[in-house]
């Protein structure tokens, strides 16, 4: 079995499945295990946003889906030479990974055609689902549900854990800064099993633009920056833009010093395994535990810190 991921997600579930060995392409965002870094690049974005702020990247990619311009190439020729058996592609967001259009247009190019997977998850039973697709698609059926059973026990082990909480805090979970988007798909259910409550985002939804007046008004008890494809140090980078927008200093989760730079990309952007992890450092932060998540997955923000963030 030769196989070619076109999203990171899809890329930790194949070697979640113990086919690493079988992976013989990936993208250019595929970043763990942290072995997959050498493999061939199959799927690039056409632009390199490392360096630019969330403003210049929001503005950069809405200029390029005004145009219908791909924000992603597929390099054909590499493909044609991997020839691949299975290729797993993606439906929920066109400017997080390469659109399954995109993959199918250079599939129908090769002249051996591999099956394609196509994965459209919108909750975490979506995500556990896609799993079982990939497990059966690459003839590892049996394991794909020992690793279901195993997530699903901790999905479980987490909400039987707040269960018995009365009241769930306002929660505001932001998948960009500047402009600010809400949380979208899978996220905001994530923190419902977690043991709060989004006021902003909507189960199985996309993540929408919102105005910085809606954050005002849900004025939440808890803010997590779950910044799409930021890890910790990057959101805490352009945290000072956020800071910098009127009311900031008064919002309940500010002045108490319960605001979190995540690690979106790796525990909440990505429908793979590890939204698991994401999960269960939600609940961990959200209801005071003596243990903390580690550090890579998050971080609870100094309140000082908070306060000295300079106006931008």
């Amino acid at each position: 079995m030769r196989i070619v991921s076109t999203l990171p997600s899809a890329t930790e579930i194949v070697c979640a499945l113990g086919l690493e060995d079988e992976l013989v392409g990936v993208t250019h965002e595929c970043d763990y295990p942290p072995s997959v870094r050498s493999k061939p690049v199959v799927v690039r974005s056409v632009f390199d946003t490392s360096a630019m702020d969330a403003k210049s990247v929001d503005k950069l990619v809405s200029e390029f889906l005004r145009s219908g311009r791909p924000i992603y190439k597929v390099d054909v020729e590499l493909l044609t030479r991997l020839q691949p058996d299975l290729v797993v592609t993606q439906e929920v967001c066109d400017v997080c990974a390469v659109s399954s259009s995109v993959v199918l247009d250079s599939v129908e190019k090769l002249s051996k055609k591999p099956e394609v997977v196509t994965l459209n998850p919108h909750s975490l039973e979506d995500v556990l689902s896609d799993v079982l697709r990939v497990g059966e698609a690459a003839g590892r059926l049996d394991m794909a549900r020992r690793l279901v059973d195993s997530l699903e026990a901790r999905i479980q082990r987490v909400k039987r854990e707040v269960s018995t909480r009365s009241v769930r805090p306002r929660v505001v979970c932001l998948e960009w800064l500047d402009p600010v988007y809400n949380a979208g798909h899978w996220l905001p259910q994530m923190v419902e099993y977690a043991g709060g409550k989004e006021v902003l985002g909507v189960k199985g939804a996309p993540s929408r633009r919102v105005g910085w007046e809606r954050v005002l008004e849900a004025d939440p008890e808890h803010l997590f920056l779950t910044v799409c494809g930021y890890d910790v140090e990057r959101t805490i980078r352009e945290l000072a833009a956020l800071a910098s927008r009127d009311g900031w200093p008064t919002l309940q989760a500010v002045r108490e010093g319960n605001v979190y730079a995540m690690n979106g990309s790796w525990y909440f952007s990505r429908p793979g395994p590890r939204l698991v992890d994401g999960l269960e450092a939600l609940a961990l932060f959200l209801n005071s535990s003596r243990s903390q998540p580690q550090n890579s997955v998050g971080v609870k923000l100094n309140v000082n810190l908070l306060a000295k963030l300079p106006r931008v």
